[in-house]
């Protein structure tokens, strides 16, 4: 697969996982911790969604032939250093990953004060992450 087709790829699993989570804003963070299917999903498709931001940082700075990150983070701060996003949506993406890496290995101690917060305010981050990368 090229590397576009890779971008390409990764933004179409974005938009899907937006898509998928803009289902669970409806419920109050009280329904979506006592029902644990929706609990799960939100969890999941959370973890997918950043996931994917990730990944996609990953494959635009393999395609513009940049520096390769040592971290998950630095892959946000060389497209800032490209001047490919802005300096406080990288901070914001570093959060974000620190947020997957809590979903991924801290599960038990996820804050789901933090967990709703991130499902009804800062998806707009990564939608505006992909529009930053699909300029290119």
């Amino acid at each position: 697969m090229t590397n576009i087709s890779v971008i390409e790829n990764k933004i179409s699993s974005i938009r899907k996982y937006l898509k998928i989570l803009e289902r669970y804003r409806q419920f109050s963070q009280q329904e979506i911790i006592e029902d644990i299917d929706r609990k799960g999903a939100v969890e999941r498709y959370l973890y997918l969604v950043v996931q994917a931001a990730i990944d996609l940082a990953e494959a635009v700075i393999s395609y513009k032939n940049l520096r390769k990150p040592s971290t998950m983070s630095e892959s946000f701060h060389i497209l800032q250093e490209e001047n490919i996003i802005p300096p406080e949506l990288t901070d914001q993406m570093i959060k974000m990953t620190g947020f997957r890496n809590v979903i991924a290995h801290d599960y038990e101690k996820l804050n789901y004060d933090i967990l709703y917060e991130v499902l009804q305010n800062r998806l707009q981050n990564i939608e505006t992450f992909l529009d930053k990368v699909s300029r290119l």
